[in-house]
C-alpha cells in the first residue's frame, strides 16, 4: 500500500480504499486494545504495588484526560497543516507507554505510562478517523462504522488478554504487547501515503470548486453540536454503566462466578461491535437523524426494563441493549461532521475526546453512587439516561444537510 501503487489502485475504484479501511479500522483494534489493557491491570498494580482506590483512580484519570482532552487540539491542528505520518508516531507513544508500564518500579512510573499510552490514543483518533472519511468514497457512515468496529472490538478483547496473557505471566509480559504497536506503526506508515496522495489530488479539486460553506448559521451549528454532545453524554454514560459495573451487577443479584460474568460482560461487548457497525450502513441509506433517533430513545424500554429482569432476560437485555445503542456514535459523527466542512479532524477529535471523557467521570461517579446505594440503584438511575434521545427532535432533518451527507 505504497504511494505509487495506492495511487494506482485509486483509479480502480473502490477496492483500495476499502483497503485502507480495513487497515484502518485493524490499527483501531490493535490501539483500543492496548488501551483497555490498561483498567484491566488496576488489579494486578493494587497488589503489585500497595495502591488505594484514591491512586487507582487518580491513575485512570491521568489516562482519561491525557486521551480526551488533546483529541480536539490534534485535530485542529491536522485540519490546518496534515501531517500523514502522525498516528504512526502516535502509535509509537502506545509502543513505548506499554514497555514503561512492563518495567514499571513504582507507583509514578505507571502513571507516566498511563499518560504516554493516551497521549498515543489522543493522536490516533482524530486523525484516523479524518482518513477514514476520505477513503469512504461518499459512504461516510460505512467508513466510521467499519473504523469504528475495530475499536470496540479492540475494547473487548483487552480484558481477555489481560487474563490470559498477564495474569499468569506477570507485569513484565506487557511488554510483548509492544508488538500489537508495531505492528500499527507500519500499517498507519502506509495508509499515511496513501492519504498523502488522496490529499494532493482532492485538493486540487477543491481549489477549483472554492471553499464550502456550512449548511447552517453558525449560531444555529453551535446549538446543534451542543445537542450532540448531549446524546453523546447519554451514551456513554449509559455504556460505562455496563462496561464498568455490569459484573458486580450480576455477582450480586444472581450470584454467578467472577468467570461467568466476564463472559457475559464480552458478550454485552460484542453486541456494542455488531451495532457499530449496523449503524454507519443504515445510515447511509436512511439518513443521519432516523438512526439517532432509534439507537438513543430506542434503548429506553430494554433500559427500564434491565433492574427488574431475572439472568435471562438481563443477558437478552444487554445484547439488545449494546447492538441497538451502539449505532449512534457513526450516526452522529458523521452528522456533526456534515456541519462544519474543511474541519473533519477537529469534529473527529472533539467528539472521541468527549465520549472518552464523559465516560471516564461518568464512571467515577457512579461507582460513588453505588457505595452510597448499592449496584442496583445505579441501573435504576441509568435507565432514563435514554430518554435524553428526545433531543432528537431538535435536530434539522438530514434533508438541510443533503450537500453534505
Amino acid at each position: 500500500m505504497t504511494a505509487t501503487t495506492t495511487s494506482a489502485a485509486e483509479r480502480a475504484g473502490p477496492r483500495t480504499a476499502l483497503a485502507v479501511l480495513a487497515a484502518l479500522s485493524f490499527c483501531h483494534l490493535l490501539n483500543d486494545t492496548i488501551q483497555s489493557l490498561l483498567p484491566a491491570l488496576y488489579p494486578v498494580f493494587q497488589e503489585n504495588y500497595a495502591l488505594s482506590f484514591t491512586q487507582i483512580g487518580f491513575l485512570h484519570f491521568a489516562f482519561q484526560v491525557t486521551a480526551s482532552i488533546l483529541q480536539p487540539a490534534v485535530g485542529l491542528v491536522t485540519d490546518r497543516r496534515p501531517m500523514f505520518r502522525l498516528a504512526a508516531a502516535g502509535m509509537g507513544a502506545s509502543l513505548v507507554g506499554l514497555l514503561v508500564l512492563a518495567s514499571a518500579g513504582h507507583y509514578w512510573a505507571l502513571v507516566a505510562a498511563a499518560m504516554t499510552i493516551g497521549l498515543g490514543s489522543a493522536i490516533f483518533h482524530p486523525d484516523s478517523s479524518r482518513v477514514a472519511r476520505a477513503a469512504s468514497g461518499g459512504r461516510f457512515g460505512f467508513a466510521q462504522s467499519l473504523f469504528q468496529v475495530g475499536g470496540n472490538t479492540g475494547t473487548a478483547l483487552g480484558p481477555l488478554l489481560a487474563a490470559w496473557v498477564v495474569l499468569p505471566l506477570g507485569q513484565s509480559s506487557v511488554a510483548w504487547f509492544s508488538v500489537l504497536a508495531l505492528v500499527a506503526m507500519v500499517l498507519l506508515w502506509n495508509t499515511g501515503a496513501w492519504a498523502k496522495e488522496h490529499h494532493r489530488r482532492s485538493a486540487a479539486r477543491r481549489a477549483a470548486a472554492g471553499a464550502e460553506a456550512m449548511p447552517l448559521p453558525l449560531r444555529r451549528t453551535i446549538a446543534v453540536i451542543a445537542v450532540l454532545g448531549l446524546l453523546v453524554f447519554s451514551k456513554y454514560v449509559y455504556v460505562a454503566s455496563l462496561t464498568s459495573y455490569y459484573t458486580f451487577f450480576l455477582i450480586e443479584k444472581f450470584g454467578v462466578s467472577v468467570q461467568t460474568s466476564e463472559v457475559l460482560l464480552f458478550v454485552f461487548l460484542g453486541a456494542v461491535a455488531l451495532g457499530t457497525f449496523a449503524g454507519g450502513p443504515v445510515g447511509d441509506r436512511i439518513g443521519r437523524k432516523p438512526v439517532i433517533w432509534v439507537s438513543i430513545l430506542g434503548v429506553l424500554p430494554f433500559s427500564l426494563a434491565l433492574p427488574h429482569a431475572d439472568l435471562v432476560w438481563t443477558v437478552v437485555l444487554t445484547f439488545v441493549i449494546g447492538v441497538v445503542i451502539a449505532s449512534a456514535f457513526s450516526a452522529i459523527l458523521v452528522y456533526a461532521q456534515a456541519l462544519v466542512p474543511g474541519k473533519v479532524g477537529m469534529i473527529s477529535g472533539l467528539f472521541f475526546g468527549f465520549a472518552f471523557g464523559v465516560a471516564g467521570i461518568g464512571a467515577a461517579l457512579l461507582g460513588v453512587l453505588a457505595d452510597a446505594r448499592g449496584i442496583g440503584f445505579v441501573y435504576q438511575v441509568c435507565a432514563f439516561l435514554p430518554a435524553i434521545g428526545l433531543l432528537t427532535v431538535l435536530l434539522p432533518d438530514d434533508k438541510t444537510l443533503m450537500r453534505r451527507l
